[in-house]
């Protein structure tokens, strides 16, 4: 009787150890506590779709992953400033639950900016990002953006992206930093709310 009860006790801490583990390091949990968006990030997202509305292209659909993925990373660039010497705006800090990237401007290193959605969420699709230093509004974030061709040209799919069909953004902003993400592959999760 003795034995039953030490092996019940076991397998009730193995089990409750396993389940506890999976909820702290999944991926998918962590996002899901993270499932909202603020009132500027939301107009963020509308100014973005309605600048793509005035181009006639279509609105892009609101991602809860890709927006985890944006507000992971300005929260990386407040706190850690990881785009020193030649690491820019794209890249991570080592101080996180991602693996850290050096994004310099001649994009050798791509991959690593490009895997972060799948590397942090459900998404396993490559994520893009463009981003911005020096806004804390919407406006301001979408005026720096369309004011270089490089980050316009993700927004409205003009060449090299004119193939690509966006069909998930992710928003975040934070302090004086913003940015965007856009995915080719629809994210099955649903979209973030309003955060409250």
């Amino acid at each position: 009787m003795q034995e039953r009860n030490i092996l019940f006790v076991l397998v009730f801490l193995f089990s409750y150890i396993f389940l506890c583990g999976s909820f702290l390091f999944n991926p998918v949990t962590h996002k899901k506590a993270a499932g909202c968006i603020s009132t500027e990030e939301k107009k963020l997202y509308d100014l973005i779709n309605e600048y793509r509305k005035n181009h006639k292209l279509p609105a892009i659909p609101l991602s809860r992953s890709l927006s985890y993925v944006a507000k992971e990373h300005v929260k990386d660039l407040v706190l850690n400033r990881p785009n020193k010497g030649e690491c820019n705006l794209h890249s991570w800090s080592s101080k996180g639950k991602w693996t850290a990237c050096c994004y310099t401007d001649d994009h050798k290193k791509a991959s690593c900016m490009w895997n972060k959605p799948s590397e942090l969420t459900s998404y396993k699709n490559n994520g893009y990002e463009i981003a911005c230093m020096g806004v804390n509004t919407a406006e301001a974030a979408l005026n720096c953006w369309k004011g270089s061709p490089g980050h316009n040209d993700v927004i409205l799919n003009h060449a090299p992206w004119k193939t690509m069909k966006w069909n998930a953004i992710g928003i975040g902003m934070h302090e004086e930093y913003a940015v965007v993400w856009f995915g080719s592959v629809s994210d099955q999760e649903e979209a973030p709310e309003i955060c409250k």
